[in-house]
């Protein structure tokens, strides 16, 4: 999960962000991009050279440049929290993220003012007249590449006001950020036990197509196998097969085809370490051709469960409904 912060300097979004730091979320700024290029160039990152350098990155490379850039370094499996949002075009770019809110920080001008006093940033203008001076340029009208505070706080997806002790700042918007974190979708076994069976396709050695299959008893994966030459066979992609390093076309010259299926990989893979497969599921990135179908009824298999369909596999399909195989096809994307 992926939540974003935007609000006004001083509304307590640092805050908040040290504060799901020590929670175990990894911390992004989109500042730290501006930030980065100041100082490859010996500027100093005074908030007035913040505001110009944002603004010229996005009108160079875009409005999300900022956001892009971060978003090359989220990975899925991780929470974070992303700081410094301030356009529009920055959120649209986040929202491609598989899950992403926006906090939206609150809290009056006045007291911001003094936030940013005490901090004793000397990056801070000197009076509350130039803070407001610049507020009014982040807040909008600087061009499609200038920062629009009030544009992305009417995006969010909640808003926590900070206008008081900090614990009850962070008390409320920890009820705001744990539904979000409790409602995270998880796969079904189906789809569980297939993503699995796609990263074991990766490990196919055949140059025409990566098939694999997981057999699993009891929720338990107990096989697997990918589509390739047989052990001890110089692997397809490395001249083993001829008929694929022929690059046959599809449904000829089966007979000089040396790669074995990824389901029967599996069945036999199980029978070599003396695992019985009966009443079991099997999950494969394809449906089972033919052959394979077979060792799958005389195997003992109960269940198939497929994602794309063979293109030859009405025959097996027919073949697995006589036998009584239950079989379904689910397709990820």
């Amino acid at each position: 999960m992926v939540i974003g912060l935007t609000g006004a300097n001083g509304s307590g979004k640092t805050t908040l962000a040290n504060y799901l730091r020590d929670k175990g979320f990894y911390y992004h700024s989109l500042s730290d991009e501006i930030r980065a290029d100041l100082e490859a160039n010996g500027v100093a990152p005074t908030r007035e050279n913040l505001i110009e350098k944002g603004n010229d990155l996005r009108r160079r490379f875009g409005p999300g440049v900022l956001a892009a850039r971060t978003v090359q370094r989220i990975q899925n499996d991780r929470n974070y929290v992303v700081d410094s949002i301030r356009h529009p075009k920055e959120i649209e770019t986040l929202r491609g993220l598989p899950r992403f809110f926006l906090l939206h920080v609150d809290a009056p001008i006045e007291l911001r003012y003094r936030r940013a006093v005490e901090r004793g940033d000397p990056r801070t203008p000197k009076s509350f007249e130039e803070f407001s001076a610049l507020e009014q340029r982040e807040r909008g009208g600087g061009g499609a590449a200038g920062q629009d505070l009030d544009a992305c706080a009417a995006l969010a997806d909640a808003t926590v006001s900070n206008d008081g002790p900090v614990e009850p700042f962070l008390a409320r918007a920890e009820q705001v950020i744990l539904p979000w974190m409790r409602d995270e979708p998880r796969p079904g076994w189906d789809e569980y036990f297939m993503r699995i069976a796609r990263i074991v396709a990766l490990r196919s050695n055949c140059i025409k197509r990566k098939v694999a299959a997981v057999i699993v008893q009891d929720r338990r994966i107990i096989s697997t196998g990918y589509n390739g030459t047989p052990r001890g066979i110089t692997n397809c992609n490395e001249g083993g097969c001829p008929r694929c390093n022929a690059l046959a076309a599809s449904g000829t010259r089966l007979d000089e085809c040396l790669c074995s299926h990824g389901e029967e990989n599996a069945i036999v893979q199980a029978a070599y370490h003396g695992i019985s497969i009966k009443g079991s599921t099997l999950y494969t990135t394809f449906s089972p051709c033919l052959q394979c179908t077979k060792m799958i009824v005389n195997g003992g298999i109960a269940d198939v469960v497929y994602n794309a369909a063979y293109p030859m596999g009405d025959t097996a399909l027919r073949v697995l409904k006589e036998a009584g195989i239950r079989y379904q096809q689910i397709e990820l994307s």
